[in-house]
């Protein structure tokens, strides 16, 4: 993976309580545009889901909207995505979210949104995964979830080769350098270990 080419943004289909909450799913949005990069996110058309996707579209970007059956008429999908996928369930729509996506973006959110955002931390942990995971920190909105993480490191539930991989943005400018830095780390790392096995060799 030599750079981003699309993003998975997991994030509120509510507005929040914050308007700066909206405004940086939009800002989010037209900077993928400007980057051409795909957006991937859940399909929804309501609160943050659809001001990113709709802020994407607006600014030329490429949008792929990735919804399960049931939430089709509950969320309201957006139709004008470049591409909709209708999952048959929600197993579905997180694999295929994941599959589209070199790297993962949570911004402000509910259940939901933690839900898949720690999934994919869960499975980087365990090795399934190298793609960036960042927080989009907006408002100090994640700093909960980030305390909540140190005390379980803390408290050696999460514990030494099983750190947990993820960045936290404090601004929706700093998540693409940091995300590309990131996959700088580890192209140098694969690198590295693939010198190693030649030299084993």
């Amino acid at each position: 993976m030599s750079d981003l080419k699309a993003i998975c943004i997991y994030c509120g289909s509510g507005k929040g309580a914050d308007p700066a909450f909206e405004q940086a799913a939009i800002d989010l949005g037209r900077l993928l545009a400007r980057e051409g990069i795909r957006l991937v996110y859940g399909g929804g058309s309501l609160g943050l889901m659809g001001a990113a996707a709709r802020a994407c579209l607006d600014a030329g970007g490429k949008v792929t909207g990735i919804i399960p059956q049931f939430l089709v008429d509950m969320e309201v999908m957006l139709p004008e995505v470049s591409e909709l996928i209708v999952t048959a369930d929600m197993h579905e729509r997180k694999r295929l979210m994941f599959e589209h996506a070199d790297a993962f973006v949570a911004l402000p959110g509910g259940i939901g949104t933690l839900e898949e955002v720690v999934e994919q931390m869960t499975w980087a942990q365990l090795g399934q995964h190298a793609k960036p995971i960042m927080l989009a920190n907006v408002a100090g909105f994640w700093d909960p979830l980030v305390t909540l993480l140190a005390h379980m490191k803390d408290n050696a539930f999460i514990r030494s080769g099983f750190e947990l991989s993820y960045g936290v943005a404090q601004s929706i400018d700093e998540i693409l350098p940091k995300m590309r830095k990131r996959l700088g780390q580890l192209a140098a790392r694969a690198k590295d270990e693939t010198a190693v096995e030649l030299g084993k060799m």
